[in-house]
């Protein structure tokens, strides 16, 4: 039932890119066969007929469909048939017998009277790893974000050991994620699966999403679907946001740390019309308090304030015709650096090194689709999105202007090749991206325009083992033709275990400047290598292979679920743009077709120890590597090893508790040997623990509070800035950044929801 279920979901995801809206004449013709549809209805005591969704009715092993959110089904058979099943988990299966063919059917079900002596209940845990699937997917729901304050997408990973977070240098604030040890433009981060955070975006786009908004997201290693794009070497992260038809009409969020920052989320959903939805999110966060807790004379966040607001509707019409449209504006005003600096100077004239970041962002997007009545496993969509990027950054004597226009479209069409063991994606992608910067009184202007189509072909051979194999070709203006295979294969043995393998191809721009916002804080000279005339900054294009393999296993102890996952990948770059740090004084970025690779490999157990207490505990080892002018070195400031418990508790009395502890290892430092004594850096961090806790409390009437600390052990990078007494010296540097630059941020924070 639950890998059909994922293939439905699938459809209806689908169903929203259609762009085309005229029938389609199936390319797999059914001969012999009958239309039947009805509806299923629960009768309740007081004799109301209420719909009942998800029922799945069953002609045969492979022919058999689910009703809708009113109860209605639809599917062909064989005009042969005779009967249906009904299987309904709750009060039991029915048998419908098809006399004289009857094609319209009203099933009505009595109601279910629960016994007071007997409650069976089942308890979704707050994140999951799915056995059906051909690639391993991390499904991270709601209660998971909720383990923390959780204010951006940047800092909704804290549980999630998976994924690395760490900050990009010691002025800006902003935070970077890392998985399998690559940095995070290597991950495809998407927005109900449409590209969002890359570009301009690629580091600071991690903020543009509060964690408030997210209703679900869903982490996948290795990677992808081609469906997505050629992108996306080390994995998929795609953002679930609040749907605007179902879950809670109001929602309001407070929080407030002891560092300074206050933050408030909004969100309300309308049904304004039948089968018209629409939701509203908003987002206010203002910084007001300098804070140094290093004592290094520069503030550890940046002052200012930001708004993000969000819209979107959706209309369901008739003949499975559906459309949503969206926008989202980003406002973000910030200013930092020295203590000292304050808000109304200029840094490019103050005597302190001073930091101003102001950015503007734009997104529109929209989701025509269609799933045809009478073949809800066929369908086609489009997926269209626009956004416009407007920064401007200044840091000491360096400014980083840029404007980035963006436009995106991905059609599907989706059908099955005789039954729904056999489903078959063909579809093409436009991209255009049109970038303007200005860095450090350098123009760089560079159009991307890249047209490709794409075949997905996903087959279950049995219970035990099905297989995806895509490939896809695009051509780009600059650096020509991209072809990407992929394949994903699961075998599962038994129910409780899979074993799945995946390897596939993945191409990449890489926007050095945006990618690498710590050379800013930083007065090493920036040496661009070109190696070809018409590339983006004269660089290649990155390639690579990445491939792995995992292990999945659930299991029962003491009547308590539990699972034990493993997995191992292996990436090789063909090509790769290098950031060398590794002479004192400048940053390089040249092409690279010498060996680099990451290793990566992670063992995680999940175990409910008592009636509600989760333990999760993960070891994961990073072995990533690339040739530095020759030599082959370790990837600087990031941990080979790394471990991780996790605590969750939740009483009766709705109390819940949160603790994570973390052991992050050593990490190499680029040389500072040529510095002065006084001023280099160990060519090796050291390793630390950190410790964070949530509690949370529900009151009455949709009403929560809830209190937390990060960094509970206090444990700093003190000296995070080379020579910050003299900013506008030649040794200047915040950007190697091995630690946390803040000590303990303890918050409280309210939310209330109806």
């Amino acid at each position: 039932m639950l890998a059909y279920t994922t293939k439905l979901s699938l459809v209806r995801v689908c169903s929203f890119f259609s762009f085309l809206l005229f029938p389609f004449t199936s390319i797999f013709a059914q001969q012999n066969e009958v239309h039947i549809h009805g509806s299923i209805f629960e009768k309740k005591m007081n004799q109301t007929e209420i719909p009942m969704a998800g029922i799945k009715i069953v002609f045969s092993k492979k022919v058999y469909t689910f009703t809708d959110k009113e109860g209605k089904f639809e599917f062909s058979i064989p005009e042969t048939a005779k009967q249906i099943v009904v299987i309904n988990d709750r009060i039991g299966n029915d048998t419908i017998q098809l006399t004289d063919f009857k094609k319209d059917l009203k099933i009505v079900f009595p109601y279910l009277v629960k016994s007071k002596g007997v409650i069976i209940s089942k308890r979704r845990p707050p994140t999951e790893i799915t056995m059906l699937t051909s690639q391993k997917m991390e499904l991270i729901g709601s209660k998971e974000l909720l383990k923390a304050a959780c204010c951006n997408l940047s800092e909704s990973f804290e549980t999630t050991p998976s994924v690395d977070v760490a900050f990009t240098d010691a002025v800006t604030g902003y935070k970077q994620i890392q998985l399998l040890g690559l940095s995070g433009p290597n991950t495809l981060i998407t927005r109900e699966n449409i590209p969002e955070v890359r570009g301009l975006a690629a580091i600071t786009g991690l903020t543009f999403t509060p964690g408030q908004w997210i209703e679900g997201m869903q982490l996948s290693k290795g990677t992808g679907s081609v469906v997505n794009g050629f992108e996306g070497l080390a994995g998929q992260i795609n953002i679930e946001l609040r749907k605007p038809m179902e879950g809670d009409k109001q929602f309001y969020n407070l929080y407030q740390s002891n560092q300074g920052r206050t933050e408030a989320n909004a969100y309300f959903r309308f049904e304004p019309a039948e089968k018209v939805y629409t939701n509203l999110f908003l987002h206010a966060k203002t910084q007001w308090l300098k804070v140094d807790q290093n004592h290094d004379h520069f503030i550890d966040q940046p002052m200012g304030n930001s708004f993000i607001g969000s819209n979107r509707w959706m209309l369901f019409g008739k003949k499975g015709r559906e459309l949503q449209l969206g926008v989202k504006y980003n406002y973000f005003k910030n200013w930092g650096g020295s203590f000292h600096f304050s808000e109304n100077e200029n840094p490019q004239t103050s005597n302190y090194w001073g930091m101003k970041l102001n950015t503007n962002r734009l997104d529109a997007w929209s989701k025509i689709g269609k799933v045809y009545e009478h073949k809800p496993w066929k369908s086609m969509g489009l997926q269209l999105a626009f956004s416009n990027h407007t920064q401007n950054m200044q840091f000491g004597r360096k400014q980083y202007d840029a404007n980035e226009n963006s436009a995106y479209a991905n059609y599907i069409f989706q059908t099955i090749v005789k039954n729904t063991n056999r489903i078959f994606k063909i579809g093409g992608t436009f991209n255009f991206i049109d970038r303007k910067e200005n860095v450090l009184q350098t123009s760089y202007t560079n159009q991307e325009m890249t047209t490709g189509i794409f075949a997905e072909y996903a087959h279950t051979f049995s219970k035990k083992v099905n297989a995806v194999l895509g490939v896809r070709t695009d051509y780009h203006n600059l650096y020509g033709v991209y072809f990407t295979p992929r394949f994903h294969i699961r075998y599962a043995p038994i129910d409780q275990l899979s074993f799945r393998a995946s390897i596939g191809k993945a191409y990449r721009t890489a926007t050095v400047f945006s990618e690498n916002l710590g050379l800013f804080s930083t007065n090493r000279a920036v040496l661009l290598m070109p190696s070809q005339s018409n590339g983006v900054y004269g660089l290649q294009n990155e390639k690579a292979w990445n491939g792995g393999v995992n292990a999945t296993y659930k299991f029962k102890l003491n009547y308590r679920p539990g699972s034990i996952s493993t997995d191992y990948y292996y990436t090789r770059f063909m090509n790769q743009v290098v950031v060398d740090w590794e002479e004192t004084n400048f940053i390089k970025f040249y092409n690279s077709t010498q060996k680099s690779f990451a290793n990566s490999f992670q063992i995680q157990l999940d175990y409910e120890l008592i009636r509600k207490f989760d333990v999760r505990i993960a070891y994961r080892l990073h072995d990533v590597q690339a040739t530095y002018e020759n030599k082959l070195m370790q990837k600087p400031l990031n941990a080979k090893h790394r471990a991780f418990i996790n605590l969750s508790y939740t009483t009766k009395r709705k109390w819940s508790f949160d603790y994570t502890l973390q052991y992050i290892g050593p990490k190499r430092i680029p040389t500072t040997k040529f510095n002065p004594a006084n001023l280099q850096f160990a060519a090796t961090s050291p390793s630390y623990i950190t410790m964070n806790a949530h509690i949370n409390k529900v009151l009455k009437r949709g009403l929560e509070v809830y209190a937390g600390g990060e960094n509970l052990l206090n444990y700093m990078q003190h000296i995070s800035i080379i020579d910050g007494s003299n900013p506008f010296g030649q040794y200047f540097d915040g950007s190697l950044i091995w630690g946390p630059t803040m000590g303990r941020n303890f918050y409280v924070g309210l939310r209330y929801k109806k």
